[in-house]
């Protein structure tokens, strides 16, 4: 991975972990102040709550690809701390598609006149949970370098050996 690379995803990052920590005091401010609409047609508070709990799941992968940045610019990542990271990300992914289907049932009642909208909701769920399992498979991948490359490393110890 080169430099530019590096520097690019990490801005990148920064601004994407700037504007969730934006977004979360501005719920965190909106909730203290009260200002749910007074009419109760939206349950405004659950949403914001779960608004807050998405950005955190948001941070979560941040700074999990940002550490696995840091152990490929180091040449680490073929290694076991590395899973600790990737799975890190997986869980923030699933943690964001729990959060969605939560944003799906409050939404729901408020769709009875057009539930396509919470059909397609899920279905966007299920998309989100689809990421996770893609991660999972790379986390696979992963564990097969790490298994070659160590089975690399002992056979060049004993080939060491022998010469």
């Amino acid at each position: 991975m080169g430099k530019m690379t590096v520097r690019a995803l990490r801005a990148v990052l920064v601004v994407v972990l700037v504007g969730t920590v934006f977004v979360q005091a501005a719920m965190v401010w909106t909730l203290a102040g009260g200002r749910d609409p007074e009419d109760g047609s939206l349950p405004l508070t659950a949403f914001r709550v779960i608004t807050i709990l998405g950005m955190v799941s948001a941070q979560v992968a941040l700074v999990c690809v940002w550490r696995l940045v840091a152990m490929v610019r180091r040449g680490t990542v073929f290694s076991h701390a590395a899973f600790r990271y990737v799975d890190g990300v997986i869980g923030a992914i699933t943690a964001a598609a729990l959060l969605w289907f939560a944003v799906t049932a409050v939404n729901a009642p408020g769709q009875r006149a057009d539930p396509g909208v919470t059909v397609i909701m899920g279905g966007i769920g299920l998309a989100i949970l689809g990421v996770a399992l893609i991660v999972l498979v790379l986390r696979m991948l992963l564990a097969q370098a790490v298994a070659r490359d160590v089975e690399a490393a002992q056979m060049k110890a004993e080939l060491d050996e022998v010469i």
